[in-house]
């Protein structure tokens, strides 16, 4: 599982660290110093990240469901943001779209803007999700992966791969080493949602799970050692 383009994916809750809100530097610097490895080597590599450190969507129903998913796509602006400016920190060049005008901050998405900018070697940010409510990062992310002709998505988690049940409620429950997308829809696994999980099988966008807090996973998973769960198609 080799790849030339990837797509990762980092959880806005597990970029937290032991807080589970905001930032942890740490974790994002050992993010940022793994991504750095594969960069040098010739990766390209764009990122998606959560929200969940911030808001989780609708709390109150006196909140709309089509604003909380707007106070959503900006949680995932001001992460990526935040994550950017530490790559800048650790000698990477980046570059932040989004689907939707933010000022100076970020780059209206083009996709041609995006592939010179994969070339030019900087590691590209895509946040604000679609830029419509009803829809999650996981559905950004495979959007994202399919239009930029993505070899494979990378979903880092806080959790080590996917399972037939909840670890955390069934001690019991085995780990996949290998699923296909069409297992995974059918077992209702959510490992991504269904909305996400349909395009993946539809346009053959294979993806892998892993341990985001595991030594070096993100390194190794960029050159095709997933300790965890490759999800074929």
């Amino acid at each position: 599982m080799k790849t030339n383009r990837v797509l990762l994916k980092l959880s806005g809750e597990a970029l937290a660290g032991p807080k589970k809100t905001g930032f942890d530097e740490d974790t994002v610097r050992e993010v940022a110093r793994q991504v750095k490895i594969s960069v040098d080597q010739g990766v390209q590599v764009g990122i998606v990240i959560g929200g969940g450190n911030f808001w989780r969507g609708r709390t109150s129903n006196a909140i709309d469901r089509t604003k909380a998913d707007q106070i959503g796509m900006l949680a995932t602006v001001m992460n990526c943001i935040y994550v950017s400016e530490i790559f800048r920190t650790e000698g990477m060049k980046t570059q932040i779209f989004t689907p939707f005008l933010c000022g100076s901050m970020t780059e209206l998405f083009s996709k041609d803007k995006a592939n010179t900018c994969f070339e030019e070697g900087m590691v590209v940010f895509f946040a604000g999700g679609t830029g419509h409510p009803y829809f999650s990062t996981d559905t950004g992310i495979v959007l994202r992966a399919i239009e930029m002709d993505a070899d494979c998505i990378l979903l880092a988690k806080s959790i080590d791969g996917i399972y037939d049940s909840d670890p955390k409620l069934n001690p019991d429950a085995k780990r996949y080493d290998t699923i296909s997308i069409q297992e995974v829809i059918d077992k209702q696994l959510a490992v991504v949602d269904l909305t996400a999980s349909i395009m993946c099988m539809e346009h053959k966008m294979p993806m892998a799970v892993f341990d985001l807090n595991e030594k070096d996973s993100i390194a190794n998973a960029m050159t095709g050692k997933i300790n965890g769960t490759v999800v074929t198609v």
